[in-house]
């Protein structure tokens, strides 16, 4: 029985419309969450929004809306972003539902009777934009405005009564927790930048705010509301019933294998969150992966800048299955990724109409032509037919460990390769010169069929739609999807017949 997997996207901010980051993120998470349920796991993935905070509170004011009617709304275009991403989470969880609060109260009170927090008094930076707090050398000047250096956003000096919970108290133990879970923070750069940030000093944390009333209350306090990020991390526990520790949901699930999220909030989730986590006893996440950022041109998007990539009209022009390649294929995963129109055509061009669209076209017409569209019931393959039906089997390990440690790179390169080597031996054994070699045309044909299926089948996290269609041409369900039988070189043997197929991906015309 292979282990249970729980895997999240960051909880999207909705306070303005979805960007190409919300999509890499979520397209990422999905392509991780989609593996491994067809390697076998019992798979659980989050995504959501979060919906507290002075931000959004602003957000609603100048809309003249209700906070919570302000966010229904937004809420919706993203969860309406899951369904245009066809994603497969198994929930999406918002911060104003009554399970979110229930989460959020219990671990405040927690922190409170093991006097982890304290009243006192805020004075410092605060960017509402980032919902942050910043040092003195966290921010800097520009055109006579404070703004922070890490984000850009503006900052504001806050004064006001805050409880704080004791961060200070956990710098050494968050240290010792770093070096016993070495991959708990990936990639390395980030671990690193993470582990210094911590041994420079942590200081006690502000986690109420009195100046704004959108958010969830401290229960012993009602004039203050719980700072948005101890808010927003627990999102990752009360979708999964927390405080029921005792439910089969919480004990299938937590801790979660991987926190899939953008390098702007590594801070968040790999500083802050472990420590309310052991502070409280429960135990933290296995790893958090901060992902670079998708830029545009060579700056971030933000609303702020005006320079945010819409993927909703990049899928109206290019289709679904062309964006979560191009993201998965082109992004160096764990590093700042640039898209342009001009790589995104190529790539649609060169590997998915030519590589793997005119593979599965030609092969399918051949069959077509001379068998009728019938699987080769008699085939006898050779030392080179089984050097490259093989090679899948060989790699099988190295391709799940690659993964383990997300990576994504790895994998596609892999798939890419293998698309090459199966359109070279097509066209250099030619089986239409073997039509007076009945078995060895049949066995051509027989072996190109079944590169075909282990390739869709790697291909099915990257663009389930488009696999899954020619998955289809061999009576395969989603449901009959299963890795481990691209080890098998004659899963076709017992099917009778094939189903034609449509052009996969028109080209681009330049």
């Amino acid at each position: 029985m292979k282990d249970n997997f729980y895997i999240t996207t960051p909880i999207y901010y909705p306070s303005a419309k979805p960007h190409m980051g919300h999509a890499y993120s979520s397209i990422v998470a999905d392509f991780f969450a989609r593996l491994k349920r067809i390697q076998g796991h019992k798979v659980f993935f989050l995504t959501g929004t979060d919906e507290h905070g002075q931000k959004i509170q602003r957000a609603a004011e100048k809309s003249n809306k209700d906070p919570l009617k302000f966010c229904d709304e937004i809420s919706k275009t993203f969860r309406n972003l899951s369904s245009l991403l066809n994603l497969s989470n198994d929930d999406f969880i918002r911060t104003t539902e009554k399970r979110h609060a229930s989460a959020v109260t219990n671990l405040w009170n927690i922190l409170e009777k093991k006097e982890e927090i304290y009243l006192s008094k805020y004075s410092g930076w605060y960017s509402v934009s980032d919902e942050a707090f910043y040092n003195e050398d966290e921010i800097e000047d520009l055109d006579g405005k404070k703004i922070s250096k890490s984000s850009g956003s503006p900052v504001e000096w806050v004064e006001e009564e805050s409880y704080f919970f004791k961060l200070s108290k956990w710098q050494e133990p968050l240290l010792k927790f770093y070096s016993e879970n070495p991959k708990f923070i990936l990639p390395k750069s980030r671990k690193n930048e993470v582990i210094s940030f911590v041994k420079s000093g942590l200081k006690d944390l502000s986690v109420s705010r009195k100046s704004f009333s959108w958010g969830i209350k401290v229960p012993s306090n009602k004039d203050h509301v719980i700072y948005v990020w101890l808010d927003a991390l627990t999102n990752y526990l009360s979708a999964l019933n927390y405080p029921k520790e005792t439910e089969r949901l919480y004990k299938d699930f937590w801790p979660a294998n991987i926190h899939i999220i953008g390098k702007d909030i590594l801070r968040f989730h790999a500083v802050y969150w472990p420590a309310f986590l052991l502070a409280a006893g429960i135990k933290p996440p296995q790893r958090v992966y901060g992902h670079g950022w998708i830029l545009s041109g060579d700056e971030k998007m933000s609303k702020s800048k005006g320079n945010i990539l819409d993927p909703i009209e990049i899928i109206d022009i290019y289709g679904l299955d062309a964006l979560r390649y191009y993201l998965l294929k082109e992004v160096s995963f764990g590093n700042d990724g640039n898209i342009s129109k001009e790589k995104l055509e190529s790539c649609i061009n060169s590997d998915l109409a030519n590589n793997y669209g005119n593979l599965c076209q030609r092969v399918i017409l051949f069959c077509e032509k001379n068998l009728a569209l019938k699987v080769p019931e008699k085939y006898s393959f050779t030392k080179e037919d089984l050097k490259i039906l093989n090679d899948f089997n060989e790699n099988i390990k190295n391709i799940e460990k690659q993964i383990n440690d997300q990576n994504i790179n790895y994998y596609v390169e892999y798939v890419v390769n293998q698309l090459f080597k199966a359109n070279k031996y097509f066209n250099d054994q030619a089986p239409w010169t073997k039509k007076d070699d009945i078995l060895r045309l049949n066995t051509i044909v027989f072996v190109s069929l079944e590169l075909i299926r282990k390739i869709s089948i790697l291909l099915y996290p990257i663009i389930p739609n488009t696999s899954l269609k020619v998955l289809n041409i061999f009576s395969m369900m989603e449901k009959d999807i299963k890795f481990d039988t691209i080890s098998n070189n004659e899963y076709l043997k017992d099917k009778k017949e094939i189903i034609k197929l449509g052009i996969l991906f028109e080209k681009i015309k330049r």
